[in-house]
């Protein structure tokens, strides 16, 4: 994640000690799909969640044994996510036993069934933190997820979790179709009560596997981050505790630092510093998936990437074991290809997203197609051989 609002404008968040304070080889943060079902349609699922739960999901003794085993491993965060992880009917139960092994539980849901009762049920369950996905506002969210009444559904769903006292912040996808909601999104999640927005860069896989050329165009990017960065600073003279994120474009932290050392020399400094200790792109280093059979992937996107399985050994021998796959991934500098293996941000994004390169080229190594930088902002300038050279 790139915090806009902490890279442009100072402060602390919640999310601070995760992101920046980790050590190197610390367990990652685990992203669990427990559920294929869905009551949406969304034309962008990377999981491909279907109406009904799949047969080989992980039953609830299993999910127990997991979750033991993630909690004597040290892993600091658990995301139900789906599907709709609230179709599952024992998910508060696990995020209960969750809480009591010492892991923090988060929810990521659309949202369109927290009803009368729930989002009280959720907080009592322990989530500390529920994200809610809005890709438009009105009739260009209903679109994209497929269901009509969906926004609805979901902005009621998030002023039940807000008066539930449960902390709340909006999940956009960013494509070239979503881009003119952005703003009205930002509108949205302002005015909504949530204490974030969390931008996804799309990566076109899953459902969303022909989407490739929803990518942004280099300029609709620029044009997007820039956007971004207006609206972290009007935000943080209004509410300081609100803050604007991406996700899954590290090209995003780059373009930011070269603005900043435009524009305020000590500001670029901080955030200089703040990125080189976030290290770019953390799939299957810093952050893991589980689906709701039990495979292991290195990142929610990654599904043709099976580093294991829960059934057949422990997540933490899996991740610890590593594999060729996490041995690569951890040490992928030398591998990558075109832009990304001849760019001097290395340091700052790490390759930037596989999964991505992968759907779109083919090959695990390409270049990613979602990276705006221009050419001469790759090269070889002596801040950037210096920054390659700290974190190569």
């Amino acid at each position: 994640m790139i915090n806009v609002t902490k890279l442009v404008c100072g402060g602390d968040f919640a999310g601070d000690a995760l992101r920046y304070g980790r050590a190197a080889g610390a367990a990652p943060v685990v992203a669990w799909n427990c559920t294929e079902a869905c009551n949406l349609a969304c034309l962008h699922c990377y999981s491909e969640a279907k109406g009904r739960r799949a047969d080989d999901e992980l039953a609830t003794a299993e999910a127990r044994a997991m979750i033991e085993d993630l909690a004597s491993y040290g892993v600091p965060v658990l995301l139900f996510s789906g599907g709709e992880p609230l179709l599952r009917p024992d998910l508060r139960a696990l995020s209960s036993f969750a809480v009591s092994k010492g892991l923090r539980t988060v929810l990521s849901t659309n949202g369109t069934a927290i009803g009368e009762g729930e989002a009280a049920a959720l907080k009592r369950a322990g989530f500390s933190y529920v994200g809610i996905s809005f890709d438009g506002v009105g009739e260009a969210h209903d679109a994209f997820r497929g269901v009509k009444g969906a926004f609805d559904r979901a902005a009621a769903g998030m002023r039940r979790c807000r008066d539930a006292g449960l902390r709340t912040g909006v999940r956009f996808t960013l494509s070239r179709r979503t881009l003119p909601s952005l703003e009205p999104v930002i509108d949205f999640a302002r005015s909504s009560g949530a204490t974030r927005l969390c931008v996804y860069h799309l990566v076109p896989c899953g459902r969303g596997e022909g989407m490739g050329e929803e990518i942004l165009h280099p300029g609709e990017a620029r044009e997007a981050m820039d956007l971004l960065v207006r609206a972290a600073r009007e935000a943080r003279s209004l509410d300081p505790s609100f803050e604007l994120l991406t996700v899954d474009n590290h090209a995003d932290g780059v373009y930011l630092y070269l603005r900043l050392r435009a524009e305020d020399p000590a500001r670029a400094e901080a955030a200089r510093a703040l990125l080189l200790r976030a290290g770019g792109n953390r799939s299957g280093v810093g952050i893991a998936c589980v689906d709701a059979a039990g495979n292991v992937f290195p990142d929610q996107f990654s599904r043709t990437l099976r580093a294991g399985n829960v059934r057949e050994r422990p997540f933490s021998e899996i991740w610890r074991g590593g594999g060729e796959l996490l041995r690569q991934l951890r040490d992928r500098a030398g591998l990558l290809e075109g832009r990304c293996g001849r760019c001097g941000w290395k340091g700052f994004c790490n390759g930037n997203m596989r999964a991505r390169a992968l759907a779109v080229h083919g090959r695990l190594w390409a270049e990613d197609p979602a990276c705006y930088l221009a050419e001469e902002e790759l090269h070889a300038r002596s801040e950037e051989r210096r920054v390659g050279k700290e974190c190569s």
